[in-house]
């Protein structure tokens, strides 16, 4: 698999994790039910007081856009 296949398919795969991970966090940070996989605010499974979606939404989109900036790299 050459770097330029490899860099689109973790794009795309971290673009379906940034859905996902962002559908869970807007359930459990603004909808009023919880969602399913993600613990409530503030009780034990959280981590700093988040709950773990947050933190994978985040990576999803670091790694996303690193994958990204490598596309667009003139070396790659």
């Amino acid at each position: 698999m050459s770097k330029i296949n490899s860099l689109k398919a973790i794009l795309v795969v971290s673009v379906f994790g940034l859905i996902f991970s962002g559908y869970l966090t807007y359930k459990e940070l603004f909808a009023s039910e919880s969602a399913v996989g993600c613990n409530p605010l503030g009780t034990p499974g959280t981590i700093f007081g988040y709950p773990p979606c947050v933190y994978g939404f985040f990576m999803y989109l670091i790694v996303g856009a690193l994958s990204a900036f490598g596309l667009r790299s003139k070396k790659a």
